[in-house]
């Protein structure tokens, strides 16, 4: 992922986690704030494992993100990982992403009518 498209500092992710609205599944969990910007940002928490275990699940997100962005609406993300995600394939990792966008897209279509 390119770094124009990257979350920043904590307080950035701070901002989403207080104003985002959220949408889940199995083992992520998706947060999303309007923005000019398409910026987006990942949080891996050590319940997930070790830190190899940890990077890992990073660059399985930001793979399975990056063919999605120019689909994706300007704003900030901050995908949020569970423990169970390491465990899983990259193919149901990938499927669960696209589930989450899905989700989100729908949620603001229906708040926008």
């Amino acid at each position: 992922m390119q770094r124009q498209n990257r979350l920043g500092p904590n307080r950035q992710f701070t901002y989403v986690y207080r104003r985002g609205q959220r949408v889940t599944c199995r083992d992520l969990t998706l947060l999303y704030v309007r923005s000019n910007q398409k910026r987006i940002g990942f949080s891996v928490s050590k319940k997930v494992g070790v830190a190899v275990v940890r990077n890992r699940t990073k660059r399985r997100l930001r793979e399975c993100v990056r063919p999605q962005l120019p689909e994706m609406r300007n704003g900030l993300y901050v995908f949020v990982a569970r423990p169970g995600i390491a465990q899983q394939p990259f193919a149901e990792v990938q499927h669960q992403v696209q589930v989450l966008l899905r989700k989100l897209s729908s949620q603001n279509s229906k708040r926008s009518k």
